[in-house]
């Protein structure tokens, strides 16, 4: 028999359920339309096309805005390929700190010591630069960039793009010039640190990075979208075209295509998925690629100083960068670039909510550029500030 107080109390749980549903509904949806609000902003911006991913544990939320490409203004396709660009770094530096975990290098272990020779001239001293150095960009190394692409101009990218380096000639080229301070004493973003980290993974494994990239993270996570590509040029499908503008006032540019000088290494040649940036990050940031004595470090932080093109109060870790967001707190993440194209991945920091975005042009405006640095800046900050 079932009493009055039970039968009020079966109501009244019914009641209750039967409301959850329109309201984890009509949350959703909020989500939905700040995400969509925020994209739309960006492709307002003057941004070609973008995509964005949501993951939190209440499900996945997308968005995407603008065009597939300038010729079929197709709309941006979901779940399409991305240039992941120096967010290879990310990777690069989760698995040298795995092999610290497994006491096969020190983070306090010189550059000379695990390549001798390989960083020396002009002041620059590997005797002096540890791993830590490179992974945290307070080596002091000077970036190659500026020796493989010497002129900013359309030009310059057509004739230069399929050239491929060694990863020694870049350092190479990078050493002939002096450093930007000695080791440890400031923060300079260099390319060339990650490289020199991808050389020193090949000397402890005997393989290659890409192939520890592929079974200490990608086989494990399932990530079957992501990819170490080398010098192949192409994308698969589907993808976003990316487009330069290289001088302001100037036409967009085409540029899917890579350029090979510094599209093809450690420190920047990975392609992938939003949904598998996601549950990368996801994965590192809660803890299940790294043991806590290597999380640790690469969460322990240095101020960036500014005008490095971070937000204000960013911190460098090894291979992670922190920045605040604006309703407390912050997040970890990184940003991959390349010509034509942004895509930046964030998490809270127990990982459990991600966002990617990719933006698929770039102007030479800097106006415009700042601009579209505010609201790409925006959508983050409001994806991961949300308490749902």
């Amino acid at each position: 028999m079932i009493t009055r107080r039970r039968l009020l109390m079966s109501t009244a749980a019914a009641a209750v359920a039967g409301t959850a549903v329109p309201a984890a509904a009509a949350t959703a949806r909020s989500r939905s339309r700040s995400l969509q609000r925020d994209a739309d902003a960006l492709r307002d911006a003057g941004v070609t096309g973008v995509a964005v991913r949501l993951d939190t544990p209440h499900g996945t939320v997308t968005a995407r805005s603008g065009v597939r490409d300038l010729r079929s203004l197709g709309p941006v396709p979901e779940g399409g390929y991305l240039r992941l660009g120096s967010t290879t770094k990310t990777f690069v530096a989760t698995v040298l700190l795995r092999l610290v975990g497994e006491r096969r290098v020190s983070l306090d272990q010189t550059v000379d010591d695990l390549l001798p020779a390989v960083v020396q001239g002009a002041g620059n001293d590997g005797r002096t630069i540890t791993v830590r150095h490179l992974l945290r960009h307070t080596s002091g190394l000077p970036d190659y960039v500026p020796d493989v692409f010497p002129e900013q101009s359309a030009e310059t990218y057509f004739a230069r793009r399929w050239r491929a380096y060694e990863a020694e000639e870049l350092v190479r080229l990078a050493v002939r010039h002096r450093p930007t301070f000695p080791a440890g004493t400031g923060w300079a973003y260099s390319n060339t640190n990650y490289v020199l980290a991808g050389l020193i993974i090949e000397r402890i494994t005997g393989r290659g990075w890409e192939r520890e990239v592929a079974d200490r993270i990608l086989r494990p996570l399932g990530l079957r979208h992501t990819d170490t590509p080398g010098t192949r040029p192409f994308l698969p499908h589907p993808h976003t075209s990316n487009y330069q503008q290289f001088t302001e006032g100037g036409p967009l540019v085409d540029t899917t295509l890579p350029y090979r000088p510094f599209d093809s290494g450690a420190d920047g040649s990975m392609t992938g998925t939003a949904r598998d940036l996601n549950r990368f990050f996801s994965a590192l940031a809660g803890g299940r690629l790294l043991a806590p004595a290597e999380l640790n470090a690469m969460r322990d932080t240095v101020e960036v100083p500014p005008g490095n093109g971070h937000p204000v109060g960013a911190r460098a870790g090894l291979g992670l960068f922190h920045t605040p967001l604006a309703s407390g707190g912050g997040c970890l993440g990184h940003s991959g670039s390349g010509f034509g194209y942004v895509v930046e991945t964030a998490t809270t920091l127990d990982g459990r909510r991600t966002v990617t975005v990719s933006a698929h042009s770039r102007s030479a405006d800097p106006e415009q550029a700042a601009r579209q640095e505010t609201a790409l800046r925006d959508l983050i900050d409001h994806a991961l500030s949300r308490g749902d």
